[in-house]
């Protein structure tokens, strides 16, 4: 791995390249940002927008998705992976928030992990945007974004990447970090296909120099 002041030097190169990252669901309030969360799962945010333009005008509290059956909420969702049981967590969900948080979104890391279908990296995009507290979830994006450049080892899980990261970033960029490090890898740094001939961290990249040594023995 390389050390904690070379990671933070390419994740300032990163945040210069993406000053303006940002979270991409579009949502109104915690609510609904909760719910496009839980419904990005293995889903492009992009794909989350198509839905949710609808599903936002129709349910608008946990009462109003309470008040449909599972089977018709399903149908609402359908178009993206995995519904039927993301579904099912939304109806959990929101029978939580009402018997537990007033029908509201609870503000803390404990209590948002309560809720069906809310793991780690949600709990902490919803403490980030919704409530502006520091938090540094950790993503596909993340995840291959850090392994990559070496930040973290590549059989680390993701709860040792977001705390690897914690410890190199500063505590008020958390979240702006975790926009930045996600459109390096949506926009960027790609799963298949990485643009590695124009990257400024290139040099620095264990994973791009492997692919270019990669490329020189086919050529």
């Amino acid at each position: 791995m390389v050390s904690n002041k070379k990671a933070l030097e390419m994740i300032d190169v990163i945040a210069d390249m993406f000053p303006d990252a940002h979270c991409e669901l579009t949502h109104d309030n915690p609510f609904e940002l909760t719910i496009a969360v839980l419904l990005s799962a293995q889903t492009t945010d992009r794909s989350v927008n198509k839905l949710t333009k609808h599903l936002f005008s129709k349910y608008k509290t946990p009462e109003d998705y309470l008040a449909v059956s599972q089977e018709e909420l399903e149908n609402d969702i359908k178009q993206i992976g995995l519904y039927r049981n993301k579904a099912k967590n939304i109806m959990k969900l929101c029978r939580s928030l009402l018997d537990k948080f007033d029908g509201q979104v609870p503000s803390t890391h404990k209590e948002l992990e309560s809720l069906a279908g809310v793991g780690r990296k949600t709990a902490n995009v919803v403490m980030s945007v919704a409530f502006n507290e520091p938090s540094l979830a950790v993503d596909t994006h993340v995840e291959r974004v850090s392994k990559r450049l070496g930040i973290c080892r590549w059989k680390d899980n993701v709860g040792q990447v977001e705390d690897k990261l914690k410890k190199v970033v500063p505590k008020e960029r958390w979240s702006k970090t975790h926009h930045q490090l996600i459109f390096f890898g949506r926009y960027h740094c790609l799963a298949r296909s990485p643009k590695c001939e124009v990257c400024p961290l290139f040099d620095d990249c264990r994973e791009g120099q492997k692919r270019y040594r990669a490329q020189l023995k086919e050529a």
